[in-house]
């Protein structure tokens, strides 16, 4: 435990949970995300004292709290009742108080980060660094330096304002204050600090390289499998959705292009009238992930699908992006936005329920038409084409996907063949 942040564990568990509540009020949790929190906390307080506990907050104490209620990782959180389906949320939450004496939301907006004066600049010129040196785009630029704003901030928070004060143990402390986020999650953060750290090395703002003293996160190589859906549930949500107004003309062609093109949401976002070549039949971009250009077959179901929706439904307006929303003022999808609020809402619509946890937003379709190509015995290369992989090596964790009943191919290989020879 490192003496800047020793403070907390001073505390005894009722003046840790009052002052974890305080912080819940400073970052405008509202009423009932408070109540849900504080029914947690208190009820650990009660169990701490029915077992004669005293004294600080413990690990044990947490453990012992979730095994008595019996709410572990192997049971379902849609099993439990009432405030424990909130319980280890809250105590992973409570348990980073007592170790930093504070704690962030779930999501951090960049304009609240409080970055030291000192390293402001720093921040700047590594952005243009990112820019002219490394070519990013400007969405993994703002990503980027998102990531470092989080670790510059979470070094304030400790009075480490001068770069010459960081030391191994602040580098593993922030890494665990990321405990909130998924691993992958974390994974990502990790890497774009690394990759400040040698930056700093490298401009010789600091006299030793410290990004090999940031732990990495173990990501076992292809343990994410995606979810693909089952053949019979994409039939059914394909029929659900009401062709006949104007919001399923719109979402039946964005739906068409995720799952028989394998589009991105970003792709489909920043799609244009620019990029759809109808006497050549194909579509042409630069996809917004990885900056690689792009060429697809326009399918006759695809095709049909955009000239009803750009016929029937979108307004003439200055935008040249493709998909716009339905109510005025007519403005494109926001960068923002993954378009899984379509999925869902004709999801629920055809009341799809899948026998297991599996992603069911809009790149779960991607994933399944990865999978039927697979089954069908495409090539991971030729996979790799349709889905704009660089490499096979990102294609190569679809062979872990099940696919034991998907044997309809969403594309054919031969029509994709042909638009990449010619």
């Amino acid at each position: 435990m490192s003496a800047r942040n020793s403070k907390s564990q001073k505390f005894s568990l009722d003046e840790m949970v009052f002052g974890a509540l305080s912080q819940l009020q400073v970052h405008d949790y509202d009423q009932r995300s408070i109540r849900r929190y504080q029914t947690v906390w208190r009820n650990l307080i009660t169990f701490a004292r029915q077992q004669g506990y005293k004294g600080k907050l413990r690990e044990q104490l947490i453990l012992d709290f979730l095994a008595h209620h019996e709410i572990s990782a192997q049971v379902p959180v849609a099993s439990l009742e009432g405030w424990k389906k909130h319980a280890e949320h809250a105590l992973k939450l409570l348990w980073h108080y007592a170790r930093f004496n504070y704690f962030e939301r779930g999501k951090q907006h960049a304009a609240k980060l409080r970055i030291p004066s000192a390293m402001q600049k720093s921040l700047r010129d590594y952005t243009k660094y990112c820019e002219e040196e490394r070519y990013l785009s400007p969405d993994t630029v703002n990503d980027h330096v998102r990531q470092v704003g989080i670790f510059l901030d979470f070094l304030g928070k400790r009075d480490v304002d001068d770069f010459s004060r960081i030391r191994a143990e602040d580098l593993s402390d922030f890494v665990y204050s990321l405990s909130r986020y998924r691993r992958k999650t974390i994974a990502v953060i990790v890497s774009c600090v690394r990759q400040y750290l040698r930056f700093l090395f490298y401009k010789r703002q600091v006299d030793q390289d410290l990004s090999d003293s940031i732990p990495g996160v173990c990501l076992p190589e292809g343990a994410t499998i995606p979810s693909a859906w089952d053949k019979e549930l994409l039939a059914r949500l394909l029929d659900r959705i009401d062709r006949h107004s104007p919001r399923g003309k719109r979402d039946y062609a964005v739906l068409l292009l995720a799952y028989r093109l394998g589009l991105r949401s970003s792709d489909i976002r920043a799609l244009t009238l620019d990029h759809i070549d109808w006497a050549a039949e194909t579509i042409t971009f630069t996809q917004v992930k990885t900056g690689m250009p792009l060429r697809l077959p326009l399918t006759n179901e695809v095709g049909n699908a955009l000239i009803d929706y750009l016929r029937s439904v979108r307004p003439e307006t200055q935008y040249r992006e493709v998909f716009l929303s339905l109510r005025p003022p007519f403005k494109p999808f926001s960068k923002n936005t993954h378009l899984h609020h379509i999925v869902k809402y004709w999801r629920e619509l055809a009341g799809i329920h899948f026998k297991s946890p599996q992603r069911q937003g809009l790149h779960s379709l991607r994933h399944s038409l990865a999978t039927h190509l697979l089954d069908d015995g495409a090539p991971f290369s030729l996979i790799a084409e349709i889905l704009g992989h660089a490499s096979t090596s990102s294609t190569m964790i679809y062979a872990k996907a099940s696919v034991e009943s998907l044997r309809q191919v969403a594309l054919s290989i031969q029509e994709v063949r042909h638009v990449n020879e010619t």
